[in-house]
């Protein structure tokens, strides 16, 4: 089968084509076709090295956590899943240790996918994963968001941010969200309301809110410090950047099938969609992640493999 690999740690600069040989599959595991894997910044720090030191790796590693594909076939201990079935899926804990997104075929345990949403093409569902679940995680289970809370989202225009604004709402919440000027339409359109970060946000969230936020989600990094009083006092906050910063809860993403059928609910009732900012073949798998470490494309990064 096609791949892209890496052999030694690195930049975009160590991919590299392969052709190897089909996924072995286990008698519970199910073999996906992959119609679209989609990129995270995980993806470069884990491809840099920077997880060595807690991970084994075994090179050649096949990068790619989040895929979007129909099940080619699956094992007599999956029979949820069948050949035909469309489906999206979390398949982090393997890819140091077999083959991640970035092939034809990936081999998953059951327990990594759930059913792809009709409502949304393979490239929009591969964006789902782990930017939803970590949204989710964030708004449901840490921070616990409430109907008729007001909710403050650093980053609202981004990958987790915007997921995580869609999420708020379908609860109930009132969103202000803070993004880049040019990123204030799409902001609108999740139903949030704008704000620019940088001088003058504290004031501008406090005429939106004259008693605070009731809530405060960090999805970028350096800004819960510098508007903190945007919060009331005692407004819950989580981040997934500022990690160990006093009063504020640090999230990290994990597969867990009920919050991604969750998602994947939301997003055929048309209460979630995924933004998406470029897509690559597979051959330019290189170029797609070197996009994505420059920063600047507005939504997911997509390599789609046809």
């Amino acid at each position: 089968m096609r791949a892209v690999v890496y052999r030694r740690y690195g930049g975009p600069e160590v991919l590299e084509p392969a052709e190897l040989p089909e996924p072995k599959t286990h008698v519970d595991s199910v073999l996906v076709r992959v119609r679209a894997a989609a990129l995270n910044p995980a993806d470069l720090a884990i491809q840099a090295g920077a997880l060595d030191s807690a991970v084994e790796t075994y090179f050649p590693v096949v990068p790619g956590w989040d895929i979007a594909g129909v099940v080619e076939r699956s094992g007599p201990g999956a029979p949820e899943f069948a050949p035909g079935d469309e489906v999206i899926g979390y398949v982090r804990g393997d890819v140091q240790r077999a083959h991640g997104g970035l092939a034809e075929l990936v081999s998953a345990d059951p327990g990594t996918l759930v059913g792809k949403p009709l409502s949304m093409g393979f490239a929009e569902a591969a964006g789902l994963p782990l930017a939803g679940l970590t949204a989710y995680q964030a708004i449901v289970h840490t921070l616990k968001v409430q109907s008729g809370e007001i909710l403050l989202v650093h980053g609202a225009g981004g990958g987790v941010g915007s997921l995580a604004v869609q999420i708020a709402r379908s609860r109930g919440a009132r969103v202000i969200g803070t993004a880049s000027a040019h990123d204030h339409d799409f902001v609108r359109t999740l139903g949030a309301e704008p704000v620019a970060y940088g001088e003058g946000t504290v004031e501008r969230v406090r005429e939106l809110a004259p008693g605070g936020a009731d809530v405060v989600f960090g999805a970028v990094g350096g800004v819960l410090a510098a508007t903190a009083a945007a919060g009331r006092r005692g407004a819950r906050m989580a981040s997934i950047a500022e990690i160990g910063t006093p009063g504020v809860t640090s999230v990290f993403c994990r597969m867990n099938r009920t919050d991604l059928t969750a998602l994947t609910e939301l997003a055929e009732t048309g209460r979630l969609t995924v933004r998406v900012g470029a897509t690559y073949p597979l051959e330019r798998a290189a170029d797609a992640q070197r996009a994505l470490a420059a920063g600047g494309t507005r939504g997911k990064v997509v390599v789609e493999i046809r």
